[in-house]
């Protein structure tokens, strides 16, 4: 018979902009003196939103609540493209902006529902015989990537000022959303980037749900195990 730590299981975070997903990891090694924590999931360091962490024994379930379907929202801008697809990038195009409205944008962006081949950044973890792009991308390298296939259940604009748009896209995992915009504003002739991004869902899991990370440093081990979604909970959502 297993006996169980209080500290095994999921731990959603609500991640700020300018830290990494191993920065995360990091803090709440740190924080809660936990041997084994893990993310599912990488998030951008400037995107924010919900990080989903696994601690002890949960650890072993990352690859399957990984394979979950995730929800973003998030603004691009339109006219200017990037080598690394959003805001972060160095600026590779800038381009004249169409009178474009929000039923043009939807028109577009149905375009890509359903299945969707996608080419990674360059500035992406991808890797290429085990050495992520972004590493590669600093050398100042440009190197062939495979295409993979993604899904989009829906993807759509809800608000439009030039050269600002704001969206909402539910997709399967692995889908870069900053490829999303980058190519719809190919489709469009004027390019794009992504500007910023949140992450609102993950399979199950929710942002409603989620702590913000600076409110953690705040809480004790026996305030953190109420926040946990159990191990044997999380058995069951993966079953």
């Amino acid at each position: 018979m297993h006996t169980f730590d209080l500290l095994d299981g999921a731990l959603l975070i609500d991640k700020p902009a300018g830290l990494t997903s191993h920065d995360v990891v990091d803090c709440v090694r740190g924080l809660f003196h936990v041997k084994k924590v893990g993310h599912c999931g990488t998030l951008d360091p400037n995107a924010t939103g919900l990080l989903v962490l696994l601690l002890g024994r949960a650890t072993k379930l990352a690859e399957k609540l990984m394979a979950d379907d995730k929800v973003y929202e998030g603004t691009m801008r339109f006219g200017v493209e990037t080598a690394s697809y959003d805001a972060d990038g160095e600026v590779t195009a800038t381009l004249a902006v169409p009178p474009l409205t929000l039923d043009q944008l939807n028109a577009a962006a149905a375009t890509f529902h359903g299945d969707v081949m996608q080419l990674p950044p360059m500035v992406s973890a991808v890797k290429i015989k085990g050495v992520p792009l972004y590493k590669l991308a600093r050398k100042g390298m440009d190197v062939e990537r495979k295409e993979r296939l993604v899904h989009i259940y829906t993807y759509e604009f809800t608000a439009y000022a030039e050269p600002i748009a704001w969206f909402r896209v539910a997709c399967t995992k692995g889908t870069y959303v900053r490829t999303l915009a980058f190519d719809l504003g190919r489709t469009l002739g004027c390019g794009a980037h992504l500007r910023n991004l949140r992450r609102l869902v993950s399979g199950q899991f929710d942002i409603a749900d989620a702590i913000p990370l600076e409110d953690l440093s705040a809480l004790g081990v026996k305030d953190l195990q109420p926040r946990l979604i159990p191990f044997v909970r999380l058995v069951q959502m993966t079953g």
